[in-house]
């Protein structure tokens, strides 16, 4: 029986041994939540609609929220000088609105040189391409005779000069015209104007309401002591981060115009002072500002100067300090201020710029700096903390 026995349970084939606690665990970690995961998916697409959708609220209410965190130091510091809240935030309101017309004014007298001398400026622009273009065509004019004395030489037979083409001009009527960009000009112009004003009348009315809407959204998470302190905590933070990349944003722009006055001043051009406050004002605007800053200077230099040269070289000075600021100097506070990564800071810039443009790009540091905020003290958002953070 022994005997017998024996080959018998040599000749079982060899099998692993596998626990059967580990069965489950291989099934989990291929097993997905496919309804979860598509609704995940679907809620998201939703949102960006629904924010692409409503851009003309939601881009008010964001700036109006942002610039009444920044300002609200201010009132509160006139109301420890005993002044009421609603007379400091008028004195705060008239301040900003006095120093924008301000600004604006003082670039005044340069624009309004560069829109008088706009004809003279075509004129020279045409000129000086003009002369590019015939120094191109005698080019090509003697590489073709060059090629004509060598096909003689080799053929025999002297080359029949080819006739020139007939050119047909069709007249467009989509062609771009100037009465058309100024009737577009204007019609953005008024609405900027609106967008504005509805952003002032939502800071005045958050400012002047305080701590308002602060102490309801504590009251709106429920009576639990612990949700009320990690609420107040969000609250605290999302205030202190965005007051400090308001000041780093103010920090950075006087440094751009500071490096562009040097710069303009060294190459000689008119007007440097005035024309480096725009280029710090513009810079607020990422992309869009340092190439509107580079366009308008290097028309002036051209006007100035006549030829392209300097004005290559004011335009390429104003996006080089565009780029070095924006950059280096911009890229790396941010990361400081909000502990976040730079390569996070500048997917937000591209998501928001392609939902929202220009706004977009401007709004997309607070919204990321909001979002990670937020994400440090909900548990259920600490994968996305963890994503944006250094």
């Amino acid at each position: 029986m022994n005997a017998e026995s024996e080959p018998t349970a040599n000749n079982q084939p060899s099998t692993p041994l596998v626990s059967d606690a580990t069965l489950p665990l291989r099934t989990a970690r291929i097993a997905v939540d496919a309804q979860g995961l598509a609704l995940v998916i679907l809620a998201t697409i939703a949102v960006i609609f629904a924010l692409e959708w409503a851009q003309s609220f939601f881009i008010p209410l964001l700036l109006g929220i942002l610039l009444a965190y920044t300002l609200n130091t201010l009132v509160v510091w006139l109301e420890r000088i005993k002044i009421h809240r609603v007379a400091g935030t008028s004195l705060v309101i008239v301040a900003v609105v006095g120093a924008l017309v301000f600004g604006t004014y003082s670039l005044r007298g340069p624009m309004q040189t560069i829109i008088e001398q706009l004809p003279e400026a075509a004129s020279k622009l045409v000129a000086g391409l003009t002369k590019l273009g015939e120094g191109q065509i005698d080019a090509m004019q003697k590489v073709q005779t060059a090629a004509n004395q060598l096909e003689q030489a080799a053929t025999g037979v002297p080359a029949t000069p080819k006739k020139p083409a007939t050119r047909v001009v069709i007249d467009d009527p989509s062609a771009f015209k100037i009465g058309n960009l100024l009737w577009a000009s204007s019609m953005g112009a008024v609405g900027y104007i609106v967008q504005a004003t509805m952003v002032l009348f939502l800071i005045f009315f958050f400012l002047q309401s305080g701590d308002i809407y602060k102490r309801k959204l504590v009251r709106l998470t429920g009576p639990s002591l612990s949700r009320k302190k990690v609420t107040v905590q969000i609250l605290s933070d999302i205030n202190h981060s965005i007051q400090r990349y308001m000041f780093m944003l103010l920090i950075t722009n006087v440094f751009v115009a500071l490096l562009a006055w040097i710069a303009f001043r060294w190459i000689g051009l008119d007007n440097a002072g005035a024309w480096a406050v725009a280029a710090g004002l513009l810079h607020i605007i990422p992309y869009l500002g340092p190439g509107l800053t580079a366009t308008a200077t290097g028309m002036v230099a051209f006007l100035q100067f006549g030829s392209f040269a300097p004005a290559l070289l004011v335009s390429g000075a104003s996006l080089l300090i565009a780029l070095f600021v924006g950059t280096f100097v911009t890229t790396w506070m941010t990361g400081k201020i909000a502990r976040m990564n730079s390569a996070a800071v500048f997917v937000s810039l591209l998501f928001w710029g392609w939902l929202w443009g220009v706004w977009g790009m401007l709004l997309s540091v607070p919204i990321i700096v909001i979002v990670k905020v937020v994400s440090e003290h909900v548990e259920q958002l600490q994968p996305v903390a963890e994503l944006l953070g250094e």
